[in-house]
């Protein structure tokens, strides 16, 4: 065999490769590691200079682990770096790609390197990653006194190959060195729970405790510190270096601390959080983190809370003097240790746990046996009181319930001691996340630090004037608004165990129960007094119906009394004014405070005043603010600024008049309950139907005077007539008839006409002295309108009318149409004619007629035209049966219809008023009260009376119509 030959450069650098990875890859050393990975680099590639730090990501920091310099100085190598934003080597470590520096002196994203550079006169570099599986464990820095930053691909592919090796096996280090730190930490705490259960002195395990964790993780100090409830405060009850401690010593070498120096930790720990405080890393915020490091005057601080039934009773905490990394196994271990002492604390205070139990329960049970005991409410509340009070070491004791109509917390109930006095505020109604916080608690909640806490917050400036600093809250009954709260307080920053809380959780339910009972008994005592007072005004409105104006005036004052009571209002008026005024009297009913004040003797305008206007557009009651009155209003109506005001209208019928309108009013704002509401609408409208019926009755009593003494009158008059008319005719007959043909013809005639009107005189004034009496007679309906039209024949030429009477003509059997007949100014006569007559009270048909072409001439133009049509109606027929139903004894009867047509002007409100279906209100100013419409009206109902009927209507052309039906007589009578 021939000498081998010498390598080619190509080989001798795979070959050195290959070396390097199995030294690497048979090393276990990190240290080694590093160094084997330092010496390939500098023996292959030609840089000056060489730096490899590895990457602690919990804490972001390089630590330095050498490499070569051209000054051989390499003590900065060794250097921790911590990265900063913006830097390069955070970039490279948060990026992991390579990053090229063509010249690292002038770069300014890495300060600390452009120094050293200038220094070793480096200009291009390479910083590469090294990492494993998407995780940077370190840096490697390449540093060359050429400038650029070439790599050839081949150099670049042998240095990551190294430098992936490199990375899996500090990850292996890294996973291995893990993995043996968590299963360290089992044999001590094995070790540990075994000592526990041979110790029977809580000390004695606190201190086993302590001395394990201060083994385990060596700092220079190992504390526990122990909360003090009623003080808020923690002190060291056992350490390492001072074996066992006590509260009241004063050679403590660990310090003591408050709450409320400390809060963020203190919340924290109660949380069941753990704190850790390291090198440039904590869990609390940079202010209480520099506080509590000062408090402690150490650098570094991992505390544990010890918590039993959620009450935090302490905590465990390792201290160290130098800045300390907290690794995961430190923070496992001391919350583990923690949490055994939290199972052995309460074998300590087990007697007096127990006793404390049966003493809560006796409470519970005394406070039970309160509420069926024939005790009052302020007797039951004053014995629980006291042994709450004395129970929870507090300084007040409340309850409170919620006003719906002062939308408020008010006192109904509270306890302090002799020196205290008690709180006379009321306390505004709660923000909506507190009653949401109420609403999902179901234990008391508790405030610490009232000071600090926001909790309530619209309740705390009352609260801390009063001196209250800690508080305890809890709802009694379930509700949207909590309708009552068990308040305890004190005068100092305090907390209380989860064990005191649920006792007064329990006595606040059991409280409820008894505020309910004592909210049925004044809700029934409410509904009682309005019982009563509906009783007592329904009797006032019931009163006798003929009272006079002051007997009215006084019983609607008594009313308005008894409405106002009600709703507990100070102050009621009623505005009351008649149909078709302009101005409200003021009714006084109600001032019982003298910050009101009425201007009594005011005249109010109805239309311009606003409280009137307001309630007249409201179909029920309106409650509004006094500060939303106008000042028009405040001249005559004096009230605090912030009382509240409710109107209603008189109103009865939604068509009848509204007469007056009912004021109350109280000094502050208030939500009345919807029941009290209703129950004075409800009497509200009851006056209003009693004061229109009161008007009614009145107008008709003074109608009915009236016209008594008008019928009284006109009768007499009548019978004087009559009396002379009759004395005339005697003195005529006893002068004797005179000798004249002629004469005595015409004197016989106009005597006859003088009986005929003499007898009819004396038999209405027998017959209607004082009602209509109906006679029964018949009459040919052309004699009727001769006779109506000659009555009128002066009123027609004086308007130089023209009138045409229209279907007298047709025969028996037919209905002829108005065109085919007509007269002018006159009747014809035929055996058709006389066939066609009317039966009834003729005296008066002839009356109505008259008063219908009396208002026909009255309303048509001058040299108008009117015109009286005649038509047959046969009942036999449906169409005209129905047209004819109003008409008794119809059903088997002919009617006739006649109609007054003519071209004048009519209102429409008239013709509304005279439909016999339109609802009417008597008190309503109308047409129908003067002539010549009461004329109109009178002839309607008279109509009616007499077996007839008599409408009103406009045609489309404008014509008015009166349509008169008047009984035919039937051809067999």
């Amino acid at each position: 065999m021939g000498q081998p030959q010498k390598p080619i450069a190509a080989e001798q650098q795979i070959l050195s490769l290959g070396r390097v990875l199995q030294s690497l890859r048979e090393e276990d050393d990190v240290d080694v590691l590093i160094e084997t990975t330092i010496s390939y680099l500098k023996e292959e590639f030609d840089y000056r200079l060489i730096w490899i730090a590895l990457y602690d990501r919990l804490n972001h920091i390089l630590f330095g682990k050498g490499g070569i310099t051209p000054d051989r100085d390499t003590s900065f190598l060794h250097q921790r770096v911590v990265l900063s934003p913006g830097d390069l080597l955070e970039q490279v470590v948060i990026e992991q790609h390579p990053l090229g520096i063509a010249d690292l002196q002038t770069e300014i994203r890495a300060a600390e390197w452009r120094k050293i550079a200038e220094k070793l006169q480096i200009q291009g570099t390479i910083i590469l990653p090294i990492r494993y599986k998407d995780r940077c464990l370190g840096l490697l820095l390449l540093g060359s006194d050429r400038w650029g930053y070439l790599l050839t691909g081949e150099a670049k592919a042998r240095l990551m190959m190294v430098l992936g090796e490199l990375g899996a096996l500090l990850y292996q280090h890294e996973m291995h060195k893990q993995q043996k730190q968590t299963k360290r930490s089992d044999e001590p705490l094995l070790e540990l729970l075994e000592n526990l259960r041979t110790l029977t002195n809580l000390n004695q395990r606190l201190e086993a405790g302590v001395q394990a964790t201060h083994k385990f993780i060596s700092p220079n100090r190992t504390n526990v510190y122990w909360f003090d409830r009623e003080g808020r405060y923690f002190w060291c009850r056992m350490s390492n270096q001072l074996v066992k401690s006590d509260r009241n010593s004063s050679n403590q070498q660990a310090p003591g601390m408050t709450v409320q120096d400390l809060s963020d930790f203190y919340y924290a720990l109660a949380v069941n959080q753990i704190v850790s405080i390291g090198d440039a890393r904590s869990s609390l915020k940079s202010h209480f983190t520099a506080k509590l490091l000062q408090r402690l005057k150490v650098r570094s601080l991992l505390a544990a809370p010890i918590i039993w039934q959620k009450n935090l009773l302490g905590f465990l905490a390792v201290e160290s003097n130098e800045p300390r990394i907290w690794t995961e196994t430190d923070k496992n271990f001391v919350q583990s240790v923690a949490s055994l002492m939290s199972l052995v604390t309460p074998t300590e205070s087990m007697e007096s746990t127990i006793k404390q139990i049966q003493e809560d329960a006796q409470l519970t049970g005394q406070v039970a046996q309160g509420i069926y005991s024939e005790h009052d409410l302020q007797e039951t509340l004053h014995i629980c009181a006291k042994r709450v009070l004395a129970r929870l070491t507090a300084t007040r004791f409340f309850l409170l319930q919620y006003d719906p109509e002062q939308n408020n917390y008010q006192f109904i109930y509270q306890s302090q001691p002799h020196n205290r006095r008690p709180l006379t505020f009321t306390l505004n109604t709660l923000k909506e996340l507190d009653v949401q916080l109420l609403q999902r608690s179901t234990e008391a909640v508790e405030i610490e630090n009232l000071d600090e806490d926001l909790r309530f917050f619209n309740w705390r400036p009352f609260l801390l004037e009063s001196g209250v600093r800690s508080l305890l809250i809890c709802k009694c009954t379930q509700s949207h608004i909590p309708a009552a709260l068990l308040v305890i307080t004190h005068e100092t920053h305090r907390s209380w165990t989860t064990l005191e809380k649920d006792l007064l959780w329990a006595v606040s339910q059991q409280i409820g129960v008894i505020v309910r009972q004592w909210q049925l008994h004044n809700r029934t005592t409410q509904q009682q007094k309005t019982s009563q007072a509906f009783e007592q005004c329904l009797n006032i409105l019931t009163k006798t119906q003929n009272s006079n104006e002051v007997e009215k005036k006084h019983l609607e004052h008594t009313a308005l009394e008894q409405i106002a009571s009600i709703l507990g209002c100070p102050l009621a008026l009623l505005l009351s004014w008649s149909p078709g005024e302009n101005l409200a009297e003021i009714i006084p009913g109600v001032i019982d405070n003298s910050q009101f004040g009425i201007f009594s003797d005011a005249s109010i305008p109805i239309q311009s005043e606003a409280l009137i206007q307001w309630a007249l557009v409201t179909e029920n009651y309106l409650t509004l603010k006094v500060d939303n009155l106008p000042p028009e209003t405040r001249k005559w109506l004096n009230t605090p600024d912030k009382g509240q005001i409710l109107v209603m209208a008189l109103r009865t019928n939604a068509d009848y008049e509204i007469t007056g309108v009912v004021l109350l009013a109280d000094y502050q704002e208030r939500r009345w309950s919807q029941q009290n509401l209703n129950a004075i609408a409800t009497l509200i409208s009851q006056l209003a139907w009693w004061r229109r019926q009161k008007q009614i009755n009145r107008l008709l009593e003074s109608t009915t005077e009236e016209l008594r003494q008008l019928n009284w009158y006109k009768h007499r008059r009548l019978e004087e007539i009559q009396r002379i008319t009759a004395l005339s005719l005697k003195q005529i007959h006893d002068l004797g008839i005179p000798a004249n043909e002629l004469t005595q013809m015409r004197y016989q005639l106009l005597l006859r006409q003088l009986d005929h009107t003499a007898t009819s005189m004396s038999g209405m004034l027998k017959l209607e002295n004082w009602q209509l009496h109906i006679s029964w007679e018949t009459m040919p309906i052309a004699s009727l309108l001769k006779r109506s039209l000659e009555r009128i024949e002066n009123l027609l030429k004086q308007q130089k009318l023209w009138i045409g009477v229209h279907g007298l003509g047709q025969p028996i059997d037919e209905q002829e149409s108005p065109k085919n007949s007509s007269l002018v100014r006159g009747v014809p006569s035929s055996s058709a004619q006389s066939a066609m007559a009317i039966a009834g009270d003729i005296v008066k048909i002839e009356l109505v007629i008259h008063e219908l072409l009396v208002t026909a001439c009255n309303r048509s133009p001058i040299g108008g035209r009117i015109d009286i049509w005649c038509r047959r109606l046969d009942a036999s027929k449906p169409s005209e049966a129905k047209q004819s139903s109003a008409i008794v004894g119809a059903e088997h009867q002919t009617s006739l219809e006649l109609s007054i047509t003519y071209n004048g002007a009519i209102e429409s409100q008239l013709l509304t008023e005279l439909h016999q279906n339109t609802l009417k209100d008597v008190l309503a100013p109308s047409k129908l009260d003067q002539p010549p419409a009461l004329h109109l009206l009178i002839c309607q109902n008279l109509m009616l009376e007499l077996g007839g009927e008599l409408n009103f209507y406009q045609l489309p052309d404008n014509r008015v119509v009166s349509r008169l039906l008047l009984p035919l007589v039937s051809h067999d009578s």
